[in-house]
C-alpha cells in the first residue's frame, strides 16, 4: 500500500471510529513446508535486487541514498531511523512518496470533492454486488469498526484499501506515520527541504485505470484470506524488516494460485498487471525525479520497500542509467 493510500485509509477510518485491538499474528512462511518455502524464495530471488532495504546508488558526484520504507507504524522502525538519520540531516534534498504538500492537497481535494472515496450518485455496493459477496464484505468491514451504511458507499477500489489493513491494525489509523512519516518529520527538523516523488492525485489515476470487474476481482480475493487476515500482516511486516519484502509478493501470489476459479495463468497476468500499475510505472517516473535532485545535492529518497526490486525496479532501473549500486547496512 502507498504511503497516500494508508492516508486516504486514515481519513474515513478515523470518521468510522475503528476498534482497539492488538495483532498477534503469526508468520504464515515459517509454516510452510521447507520446499515450499524454498521455492517461493527462489522465485523473489529471480528478479534483479530481490533483498535488502538500505542502498545507495552514486554516478560521478551525484548520490542517492534510499530507504525502502514500510507504511504502518512498527517499533523495529527506531533503530533502522537511528541508522539513516546521518543521510537524511546531510542531504540536499529528501524525495518521498508523499510529501507535506501531497499530504496537504489530498485532504483539500477529499474535502471538497467526496466522490473520490465514497459513491456519492448511482447504486450502492449494497446493489452493485452479489448478496453472498456482499454479506461478506460487510461483515469483514464490520470487524474493522466501519458500518453497513457507510461500507455500502465506498468507492469498490476503497473497499480493497481497506481490506488491506486488518482488524487488529485499525487502532494506529488515527494517525498512521510509519517510516516514511518518520523520515519526514526527522527532514524537517533538520531543515532539509521534503518534496513528493509523484502528484498526490497519482493514486487516483492507478485505480481508475481499473475496471469494475477488476476491483471485484481484488475484493473477492482480498475476502478469501480474510480469516487470516491479522497472520498476513504479521508475515508482511516480518519479511520487511528481514529485508525480503520481495518474498512476500512472491508468497502472495502462491496463495493466490490456490484460491477458487482461478488457474495459475490467470494468477500470473493480474499480478503482472498490478506490478505494473502500482510499481513498475511509478518507478518509470521516479527516476527522472530521482536523478535532476540528485545533481543539486546528495538525496535521500524513502518510498516502499516493494518499489526497490524487479527487473522495472527502481535499483535496477538506476543501474541502467549508469549508477552503481551498493547496499548499506541496518
Amino acid at each position: 500500500m502507498t504511503r497516500l493510500l494508508t492516508l486516504l485509509a486514515a481519513a474515513l477510518l478515523f470518521l468510522a471510529g475503528p476498534a482497539q485491538a492488538q495483532c498477534a499474528g503469526q508468520n504464515l512462511l515459517a509454516e510452510l513446508p521447507a520446499k515450499d518455502r524454498d521455492a517461493i524464495i527462489a522465485a523473489a530471488d529471480s528478479v534483479p535486487f530481490p533483498r535488502g532495504n538500505h542502498w545507495r546508488a552514486t554516478r560521478g558526484d551525484e548520490v542517492i541514498t534510499m530507504i525502502g520504507t514500510y507504511h504502518f507504524d512498527d517499533p523495529r522502525h527506531a533503530p533502522t531511523l537511528a541508522a539513516i538519520t546521518p543521510a537524511i540531516q546531510s542531504a540536499a534534498t529528501v524525495l518521498v512518496e508523499a510529501g507535506p504538500e501531497e499530504e496537504k492537497a489530498l485532504k483539500a481535494l477529499i474535502s471538497r470533492d467526496p466522490s473520490t472515496l465514497m459513491i456519492t450518485e448511482g447504486p450502492t455496493l449494497l446493489e452493485q454486488l452479489p448478496p453472498e459477496l456482499w454479506a461478506q464484505l460487510s461483515e469483514a468491514l464490520g470487524r474493522r469498526g466501519i458500518p453497513g451504511f457507510m461500507a455500502a458507499k465506498f468507492q469498490p477500489w476503497y473497499v480493497s484499501v481497506m481490506l488491506a489493513i486488518p482488524p487488529c491494525g485499525m487502532a494506529q489509523m488515527k494517525d498512521p506515520k510509519g517510516l516514511d512519516g518518520m523520515v519526514i518529520e526527522t527532514a524537517t527538523a533538520a531543515g532539509v527541504p521534503v518534496r513528493g516523488l509523484e502528484p498526490f492525485d497519482t493514486v487516483f489515476q492507478i485505480f481508475g485505470a481499473m475496471t469494475h470487474e477488476e476491483m471485484v476481482a481484488m475484493i473477492q480475493s482480498t475476502l478469501a484470506v480474510e480469516d487470516r487476515a491479522e497472520d498476513y500482516a504479521a508475515t508482511l511486516a516480518d519479511s520487511y524488516f528481514a529485508g525480503e519484502s520481495r518474498v512476500i509478493w512472491e508468497y502472495m501470489r502462491e496463495v493466490s494460485y490456490g484460491l477458487p476459479g482461478y488457474t495459475r495463468e490467470q494468477v500470473d497476468a493480474e499480478y503482472a498487471r498490478l506490478e505494473e500499475l502500482l510499481m513498475n510505472a511509478r518507478n518509470r517516473a521516479w527516476i527522472p525525479v530521482l536523478t535532476e535532485a540528485a545533481a543539486g545535492g546528495p538525496v535521500f529518497a524513502a518510498f516502499g520497500a516493494l518499489h526497490l526490486s524487479g527487473q522495472e525496479g527502481v535499483l535496477n532501473l538506476l543501474q541502467q542509467e549508469g549508477f552503481t549500486l551498493e547496499e548499506l547496512p541496518l
